[in-house]
């Protein structure tokens, strides 16, 4: 039989790789199972099956000017593989090992307070097949931890392997649910984290207070880009605002979008403010180009 590809979520980061099932049997969403990745072995959830060709995103937004990889993609490679089921030997093993990450990461925190490091330890994630440990800890600015991983690696006798993330990242690691009642998305099923900007919020008219437009991590919330797309296309296709306009009612100028509705706001001298379907108005011939915002604005414009 021929193998089957499937999306795998694996790892303390929700890490989505794409695997080949050798076996006759099919897999299902929510199974668990053991993989093998770049990383080792690893015990993973299967989400479905892979379409033909598919490619995991794999553009990740970084907190970070940092030389330490934030690897938080998985993508597929060769040896990127199902091995099989979980087995009632590999669930123990699993509760063993989740049990020694409290531990270790106690004896790791200790260690750190010792040496006097400026960093907050996040999460300690050893690997299913014990070949390494991974550290993941935020911090200002870049640390020298040599001395520290051959501590650790003294300490708990497998490879060390040091992880600085941002904030967004350690949301991933730690935050459950969002102010929506679900689990938080990045926690959920994104696999990148794109970056969010301001703009986003006002072209959907969210309030603009940081306080309800930004996510566990504090930063942006990642939901206002699920839209927006949706809402530039909208935009595009409705006369702009500041346009002279002709309507059944009389003349008037565009003074707003409505775009959920695909509806224009007209003020008419006469009748003042009026909402109108796009079809029912034209544009005045005389009106050469109005733009819809100021070209100059910062299309990057800086997170909250």
């Amino acid at each position: 039989m021929d193998a089957v590809k499937y999306i795998v979520r694996y790892g303390a980061m929700r890490i989505h790789g794409i695997f080949t099932f050798s076996a006759s049997e099919r897999l299902r969403h929510g199974d668990r199972v053991i993989v093998r990745t770049e990383r080792g072995l690893e015990a993973g959830v299967v989400l479905r099956v892979a379409d033909v060709d598919l490619k995991l995103d794999a553009e990740v937004e970084s907190d970070l000017d940092s030389e330490v990889e934030v690897n938080v993609c998985g993508g597929e490679s060769a040896d990127d593989r199902v091995l099989r089921l979980m087995t009632l030997e590999d669930e123990d093993e699993l509760r063993r090992i989740r049990e020694l990450e409290r531990v270790e990461f106690i004896q790791c925190r200790k260690i750190i307070q010792q040496m006097n490091i400026v960093m907050d330890l996040v999460r300690v994630e050893r690997i299913f097949d014990n070949g390494r440990l991974i550290v993941y800890y935020v911090a200002e600015g870049r640390v020298d931890f040599r001395e520290l991983v051959k501590l650790l690696a003294a300490e708990f006798q497998t490879r060390i392997e040091m992880r600085q993330i941002g904030v967004r990242d350690e949301t991933r690691l730690l935050a459950d649910f969002g102010d929506c009642g679900l689990e938080v998305c990045c926690n959920l099923y994104l696999n990148g984290m794109l970056p969010v900007s301001m703009k986003m919020a006002k072209l959907q008219k969210a309030t603009l207070d940081p306080n309800k437009v930004s996510g566990r991590c504090g930063r942006l919330k990642c939901c206002l880009r699920y839209e927006y797309d949706h809402y530039l296309e909208t935009q595009k296709n409705l006369p702009p605002i500041g346009a002279d306009v002709t309507t059944a009612a009389g003349d008037g100028k565009v003074v707003a979008h409505e775009l959920l509705a695909n509806k224009v706001l007209v003020e008419i001298p006469e009748l003042g403010r009026k909402f109108f379907c796009p079809l029912t108005i034209k544009i005045k011939s005389d009106v050469i180009k109005i733009k819809i915002e100021d070209e100059n604005e910062d299309e990057n414009e800086n997170e909250v």
